[in-house]
């Protein structure tokens, strides 16, 4: 038995439950804005704010429709939240796995947030700059822009 899993098996449960409180601060977190976006519709005009770059310069961002997207979801209509962002309707299953993972190491008594690497960082803002641009052009609106 390696000395990891002695330390991990000695460890009371009650100090596990606390661990736990920043998972289930982010995820009640989640669970409360969805409901929120779930109740209230963001289809009605003036429901939400809009999105400040679209309002102010007419051009999509790469969060632009996310909120709806998070209704349609909520609501189980995956391709019509495909339609307002595609980019966050394939990210939610990796936020959902962040989670989980992180939940396990909370459990675990291991370190809960870890700092992103420099070249995961890059490569994440290059997706969401090219995802900008792209939904932005016009032969490519018809997919990309909400």
């Amino acid at each position: 038995m390696a000395i990891t899993e002695l330390c991990e098996a000695d460890r009371p449960v009650a100090a596990r439950l606390a661990g736990l409180r920043a998972p289930a601060a982010v995820g009640s977190l989640a669970i409360g804005l969805t409901a929120l976006v779930a109740w209230h519709d963001p289809y009605q005009a003036g429901s939400y704010l809009g999105c400040p770059l679209y309002l102010l310069t007419g051009l999509y961002c790469p969060l632009c429709g996310s909120t709806r997207a998070v209704y349609d979801l909520a609501h189980a209509d995956v391709a019509a939240a495909w339609g307002m962002n595609p980019l966050f309707v394939l990210v939610v299953p990796f936020l959902v796995l962040g989670w989980l993972r992180m939940s396990v190491r909370a459990w675990r008594g291991e370190a809960v947030f870890r700092p992103l690497s420099p070249r995961r960082a890059l490569v994440g803002l290059a997706v969401l700059l090219a995802f900008g641009i792209l939904r932005n052009i016009p032969v490519l609106a018809p997919w990309l822009a909400p």
